[in-house]
């Protein structure tokens, strides 16, 4: 069986989320802040296990625009300057399906590093 497959990509709310439904009928909200702070980028997630960055203060963070990358995934720019991170289709989906868990984790990070959304 294939992976899913996105039929439309959207920013709603002023560049503060981004619809994305796929051809399985699973449609998530993704909101830039926690976009922007999950970025597969090397920024973020490093070059390799245990360099991971720890970002924070995107709380306002928007989506300014959105380029295809082929036709596996999606550069998101962010009106903060970042926009070196590929979202692909199995990331972006794993984003919406595990949201609750991996924003919990965030929350719970940012807060032991003594800082701020």
């Amino acid at each position: 069986m294939s992976e899913p497959w996105p039929e439309e990509l959207r920013l709603a709310a002023g560049g503060s989320e981004l619809h994305v439904r796929f051809d399985t009928g699973e449609q998530v909200a993704l909101p830039a802040e926690y976009l922007r702070v999950e970025s597969p980028s090397a920024e973020v997630k490093g070059h390799g296990p245990g360099q991971e960055q720890l970002v924070w203060g995107k709380r306002n963070v928007k989506i300014s625009r959105l380029e295809p990358v082929g036709s596996y995934a999606v550069r998101i720019i962010f009106d903060d300057g970042h926009s070196t991170g590929l979202f692909t289709w199995p990331y972006l989906l794993k984003l919406g399906r595990e949201q609750e868990t991996i924003w919990t984790a965030y929350l719970e990070k940012i807060s032991a590093a003594g800082f701020r959304r």
